[in-house]
């Protein structure tokens, strides 16, 4: 079973680095435990567009990939997750921030699919749809489950103390070792524009 893409995208052949973006709890306010449900509930972290900005000045693609199990468990239709992720996409391009794509997947941690994170699933089907320099590229996320999706995938992973970041430090110690952790998306971000300088 493979994730699901938000709104076409046409397939390039220009090669670039990507940021590999989280949804809750590092580009949108999360508590901890609570879904987001309807697209009203989706509100952005005050410096997530400007952290998108700069990544995009600095040749990043930004590619959000999102567990979304409320739609296994039934807290949400297929369609109404597809709307909160275009309602995402709608509230950053009025910020002057563009997301260039978004794949969720809609299963439960049961249901057994590869794409799920920490499986890599929804990362090849955006390989699939853009040419990346995977060496050049980096994850963005506040779980232990994002950070695993980047190593398997030779990816450098970025820690964000939003959302559950804090609390995954202390659940996953062994799985977060050695990871760079950052206040914020923004932090993250401003981390990673240096880092192109020498990639």
């Amino acid at each position: 079973m493979s994730g699901m893409k938000v709104w076409p995208i046409s397939r390039t052949n220009r090669m670039k680095p990507a940021a590999f973006l989280d949804r809750d709890g590092t580009l949108n306010i999360n508590r901890i435990g609570v879904y987001v449900t309807k697209p009203a509930e989706v509100k952005l972290y005050a410096c997530a567009a400007r952290a998108l900005r700069l990544l995009a000045d600095k040749g990043y693609r930004l590619i959000v990939l999102t567990n979304q199990s409320g739609v296994a468990r039934g807290y949400m239709s297929l369609k109404r997750s597809r709307m909160i992720n275009l309602r995402l996409k709608k509230l950053f391009m009025q910020k002057g921030a563009r997301l260039d794509a978004v794949y969720f997947c809609p299963h439960g941690p049961e249901d057994g699919c590869s794409c799920r994170k920490p499986g890599t699933g929804l990362l090849r089907e955006a390989l699939k749809d853009f040419r990346t320099d995977l060496k050049g590229s980096i994850m963005i996320g506040d779980k232990a489950s994002d950070i695993l999706t980047a190593r398997k995938s030779g990816i450098t992973p970025f820690l964000v103390f939003t959302g559950e970041g804090r609390a995954q430090m202390k659940k996953h110690p062994a799985a977060l070792k050695g990871v760079r952790a950052f206040r914020d998306i923004l932090s993250a971000a401003h981390s990673a524009a240096d880092r192109t300088k020498s990639v």
